[in-house]
């Protein structure tokens, strides 16, 4: 039996072939554009400005915030940070940086002028200037930001990384 090609069957083979370009031209890029934000890794450091280093007062604890914003492929996670900026002496290298986060369950601690610490609204944690722990339940004192610059213009930089 000898099978021999009809016209219907050319037809329905065109048909799928020009059908599977025009799929494969339309359906490529879509999937590419759905599917790039989930693949593309936002940056989880950065160098954050916390003031012009003439305006931080010299041995007292100089608060600071700022929001970073985390994008993870179509979704915005905006998180708040903070901290004290302790400037010891006029050596703009003697400065002491420290995370405003207590170690216990990370409330924002406070500066106490009266106390001479800083204080922890959850749990009544203390810390003393150098962030060491005084008392309460934190089980290490608080965190630092160990990198910093002063840039040319004299605006004081921490380095943030995420984690």
């Amino acid at each position: 039996m000898s099978e021999s090609k009809t016209r219907r069957d050319f037809m329905k083979a065109t048909t799928a072939l020009v059908g599977g370009v025009v799929a494969a031209f339309v359906g490529i890029p879509a999937i590419a554009y759905l599917i790039d934000p989930a693949l593309e890794a936002g940056s989880a450091e950065a160098w954050i400005p916390v003031g012009k280093l003439a305006d931080i007062p010299l041995k007292k604890p100089f608060p600071f915030s700022f929001t970073r914003t985390q994008v993870n492929g179509w979704e915005r996670t905006a998180t708040s940070h903070g901290g004290f900026v302790i400037r010891k002496s006029e050596d703009p290298n003697d400065i002491l940086i420290l995370n405003s986060k207590c170690t216990h369950l990370a409330c924002s601690v406070n500066w106490r002028e009266d106390a001479n610490a800083f204080l922890c609204p959850c749990h009544d944690a203390k810390f003393d200037p150098e962030g060491k722990v005084l008392d309460g339940p934190p089980p290490r004192p608080l965190a630092r930001y160990e990198e910093f610059r002063v840039s040319d213009d004299g605006t004081l930089e921490i380095f943030f990384k995420e984690g």
